[in-house]
């Protein structure tokens, strides 16, 4: 097997960590949201949502989007963050399976039984992520370090 170490970084930071921006357009101008994600091994990112939200609305055909996922309380010298452009689309019936056990493996606590979160669960969507670029941050490797890669044959998988 052959390790790729710019995809193991990216992969190894997005595991460090739960929220995802997204940001998208609609009709009503540009947009963003958090999410809390989940990545499977190529780097498909994971998240759940109410397709009647205003993302899930602009993303309901599908559509591409941005995202950032960077770590908190970060100095200027410590500064790192994946951002990405992908391709965001809400699963369907064949796609969730796999989906939701990368989900839930990451956020367990989404299957037990919790009035409040089962209602919300009741009206969300998993929907999936494809990156088409992504940019790796680490200021700690000197200032503004930037590695970055266009996965444009991600699309097709």
């Amino acid at each position: 097997m052959i390790v790729d170490p710019f995809m193991s970084e990216v992969r190894a930071f997005l595991n460090r960590h739960n929220v995802l921006t997204l940001a998208y357009r609609d009709a009503h101008g540009v947009g963003a949201c958090a999410v809390w994600f989940a990545v499977d091994d190529r780097l498909h990112l994971y998240f759940l949502s109410a397709p009647h939200s205003r993302h899930g609305q602009a993303l309901a055909e599908g559509g591409q989007v941005a995202f950032t996922v960077q770590k908190d309380e970060q100095d200027w010298q410590t500064i790192q963050g994946v951002q990405g452009i992908g391709l965001c689309a809400m699963l369907r019936a064949g796609e969730l399976d796999s989906a939701w056990q990368v989900y839930t493996r990451r956020f367990p606590f989404v299957t037990h039984q919790i009035p409040d979160l089962n209602h919300a669960l009741g009206t969300a969507a998993l929907w999936r992520i494809i990156p088409t670029w992504l940019r790796l941050i680490d200021n700690r490797k000197g200032f503004g370090h930037k590695q970055e890669r266009w996965l444009l044959d991600s699309v097709s998988d």
